[in-house]
Protein backbone atom coordinates (compact mmCIF):
# COMPACT_ATOMS: atom_id res chain seq x y z
CA UNK A 1 0.00 0.00 0.00
CA UNK A 2 1.68 3.74 -0.99
CA UNK A 3 2.00 5.92 1.41
CA UNK A 4 -0.70 7.97 2.41
CA UNK A 5 -0.77 11.91 0.98
CA UNK A 6 -0.83 13.05 4.27
CA UNK A 7 2.00 10.90 5.83
CA UNK A 8 3.81 11.86 3.05
CA UNK A 9 3.56 15.45 3.25
CA UNK A 10 5.06 15.03 7.15
CA UNK A 11 7.54 12.85 5.69
CA UNK A 12 8.30 15.82 3.51
CA UNK A 13 8.40 18.25 6.01
CA UNK A 14 10.89 16.73 8.46
CA UNK A 15 12.99 16.16 5.26
CA UNK A 16 13.13 19.62 4.08
CA UNK A 17 13.21 21.23 7.52
CA UNK A 18 15.28 19.09 9.76
CA UNK A 19 17.45 16.57 7.49
CA UNK A 20 18.09 18.93 3.84
CA UNK A 21 19.65 22.05 5.83
CA UNK A 22 21.52 23.13 2.47
CA UNK A 23 17.74 22.76 0.42
CA UNK A 24 19.85 20.83 -2.12
CA UNK A 25 17.12 18.26 -2.23
CA UNK A 26 19.05 15.95 -1.17
CA UNK A 27 20.46 15.01 2.19
CA UNK A 28 23.82 14.02 2.42
CA UNK A 29 27.02 14.36 5.25
CA UNK A 30 27.43 18.64 4.62
CA UNK A 31 23.58 18.69 5.87
CA UNK A 32 24.86 17.12 9.03
CA UNK A 33 28.01 19.73 9.26
CA UNK A 34 25.21 22.43 8.66
CA UNK A 35 23.25 20.81 11.33
CA UNK A 36 25.85 20.66 14.15
CA UNK A 37 26.93 23.93 13.33
CA UNK A 38 23.02 25.48 13.74
CA UNK A 39 22.48 23.02 17.27
CA UNK A 40 25.88 24.12 18.88
CA UNK A 41 25.62 27.79 17.77
CA UNK A 42 21.99 27.37 19.57
CA UNK A 43 23.38 26.21 22.84
CA UNK A 44 26.41 28.12 22.74
CA UNK A 45 29.14 25.00 22.48
CA UNK A 46 32.34 26.14 20.75
CA UNK A 47 33.95 24.02 18.42
CA UNK A 48 36.33 21.89 20.35
CA UNK A 49 34.20 21.32 23.68
CA UNK A 50 33.02 18.00 25.01
CA UNK A 51 29.37 19.26 24.20
CA UNK A 52 30.18 20.54 20.48
CA UNK A 53 32.57 16.86 19.86
CA UNK A 54 29.28 14.68 21.21
CA UNK A 55 27.05 16.52 19.33
CA UNK A 56 29.79 16.34 16.32
CA UNK A 57 30.02 12.50 17.27
CA UNK A 58 26.25 11.38 17.70
CA UNK A 59 25.34 13.42 14.43
CA UNK A 60 27.66 11.52 11.88
CA UNK A 61 26.67 8.46 13.55
CA UNK A 62 22.99 8.99 12.40
CA UNK A 63 24.15 10.47 9.26
CA UNK A 64 26.02 6.96 8.49
CA UNK A 65 23.36 4.67 9.64
CA UNK A 66 20.78 7.01 7.46
CA UNK A 67 23.08 6.60 4.81
CA UNK A 68 23.56 2.70 5.18
CA UNK A 69 20.12 2.12 5.30
CA UNK A 70 18.29 4.55 2.78
CA UNK A 71 21.33 4.95 0.37
CA UNK A 72 19.81 2.52 -2.28
CA UNK A 73 21.88 3.43 -4.81
CA UNK A 74 25.00 4.30 -2.64
CA UNK A 75 25.42 7.56 -4.46
CA UNK A 76 26.52 9.28 -1.29
CA UNK A 77 22.90 11.08 -0.81
CA UNK A 78 19.63 10.13 0.53
CA UNK A 79 16.60 11.38 -1.99
CA UNK A 80 13.04 12.32 -1.21
CA UNK A 81 12.12 8.92 -2.57
CA UNK A 82 14.76 6.98 -0.42
CA UNK A 83 13.68 8.74 2.46
CA UNK A 84 10.09 8.12 2.19
CA UNK A 85 10.75 4.66 1.62
CA UNK A 86 12.74 3.84 4.59
CA UNK A 87 10.12 5.73 6.87
CA UNK A 88 7.69 3.33 5.55
CA UNK A 89 9.50 0.61 6.64
CA UNK A 90 9.83 1.82 9.71
CA UNK A 91 6.12 2.29 9.73
CA UNK A 92 5.38 -1.73 8.92
CA UNK A 93 7.04 -2.34 12.39
CA UNK A 94 8.70 0.36 14.84
CA UNK A 95 9.64 -2.04 17.28
CA UNK A 96 12.33 -3.01 15.21
CA UNK A 97 13.60 0.85 14.68
CA UNK A 98 17.17 1.32 13.29
CA UNK A 99 20.04 2.12 15.94
CA UNK A 100 20.36 5.74 13.64
CA UNK A 101 16.82 6.13 13.83
CA UNK A 102 16.35 5.57 18.01
CA UNK A 103 19.46 7.46 18.39
CA UNK A 104 17.88 10.53 16.25
CA UNK A 105 15.12 10.43 18.49
CA UNK A 106 17.07 10.49 22.00
CA UNK A 107 19.24 13.37 20.83
CA UNK A 108 16.24 15.68 19.59
CA UNK A 109 14.88 14.81 22.83
CA UNK A 110 18.36 15.75 24.63
CA UNK A 111 18.82 18.48 22.22
CA UNK A 112 14.82 19.66 23.18
CA UNK A 113 15.48 19.24 27.13
CA UNK A 114 17.60 22.03 27.54
CA UNK A 115 17.03 21.87 31.15
CA UNK A 116 18.52 18.47 31.38
CA UNK A 117 15.48 17.98 34.19
CA UNK A 118 14.06 14.86 31.85
CA UNK A 119 11.16 16.50 30.31
CA UNK A 120 10.72 19.39 27.55
CA UNK A 121 8.43 22.48 28.06
CA UNK A 122 7.01 24.86 25.39
CA UNK A 123 10.23 27.35 25.55
CA UNK A 124 12.68 24.70 25.14
CA UNK A 125 10.60 22.91 22.59
CA UNK A 126 9.92 26.63 20.64
CA UNK A 127 13.52 27.18 21.01
CA UNK A 128 14.75 24.23 18.73
CA UNK A 129 11.98 24.33 16.48
CA UNK A 130 12.13 27.92 15.51
CA UNK A 131 15.72 27.86 14.64
CA UNK A 132 15.16 25.71 11.93
CA UNK A 133 12.87 28.24 10.84
CA UNK A 134 9.18 27.82 11.97
CA UNK A 135 7.24 30.64 13.70
CA UNK A 136 7.70 30.61 17.65
CA UNK A 137 4.19 31.09 18.09
CA UNK A 138 3.11 27.66 15.37
CA UNK A 139 5.56 25.91 17.71
CA UNK A 140 3.75 27.17 20.99
CA UNK A 141 0.80 25.93 19.46
CA UNK A 142 2.34 22.57 18.52
CA UNK A 143 3.61 22.06 21.81
CA UNK A 144 0.11 22.65 23.27
CA UNK A 145 -1.35 20.23 20.98
CA UNK A 146 1.82 17.56 21.17
CA UNK A 147 1.37 17.68 24.73
CA UNK A 148 -2.97 18.07 25.07
CA UNK A 149 -2.06 20.84 27.17
CA UNK A 150 0.47 19.16 29.67
CA UNK A 151 2.94 21.55 31.24
CA UNK A 152 5.72 19.31 29.93
CA UNK A 153 6.67 15.67 28.01
CA UNK A 154 9.40 13.54 29.42
CA UNK A 155 10.97 10.79 27.41
CA UNK A 156 8.58 7.79 27.59
CA UNK A 157 5.45 10.32 26.40
CA UNK A 158 8.15 11.56 23.42
CA UNK A 159 8.62 7.68 22.23
CA UNK A 160 5.00 7.23 21.69
CA UNK A 161 4.85 10.89 20.09
CA UNK A 162 7.60 10.03 17.81
CA UNK A 163 6.33 6.77 16.63
CA UNK A 164 2.66 8.45 16.08
CA UNK A 165 4.81 11.02 13.85
CA UNK A 166 5.55 8.55 11.14
CA UNK A 167 3.36 6.19 11.56
CA UNK A 168 -0.39 8.26 11.90
CA UNK A 169 -2.67 8.64 9.45
CA UNK A 170 -5.07 10.14 12.22
CA UNK A 171 -4.74 13.85 11.07
CA UNK A 172 -5.84 14.12 15.04
CA UNK A 173 -3.06 12.35 16.73
CA UNK A 174 -0.54 14.38 19.01
CA UNK A 175 1.95 13.28 17.64
CA UNK A 176 2.12 14.82 14.81
CA UNK A 177 2.86 18.09 16.22
CA UNK A 178 6.46 16.90 17.49
CA UNK A 179 8.32 18.67 14.79
CA UNK A 180 7.14 21.86 15.79
CA UNK A 181 4.12 22.26 12.43
CA UNK A 182 0.69 22.59 13.20
CA UNK A 183 -1.14 21.53 9.82
CA UNK A 184 0.14 19.23 6.72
Amino acid sequence: MPISEFRKKKLLYVFHVFFDVNQSGTIDRKDFELAIEKVCTLRGWAPGSNEYKKTFNSMIEIWEGLRQKADSNKDGQVSVEEWATMWDEYSKSPENALEWQTQYMRFMFELEDASGDGSIDVDEFTSVCSCYGLEPTECKEAFIKMSQGKKDVNYGEFEILWKQFFMSEDQQEPGNYIFGKTKF
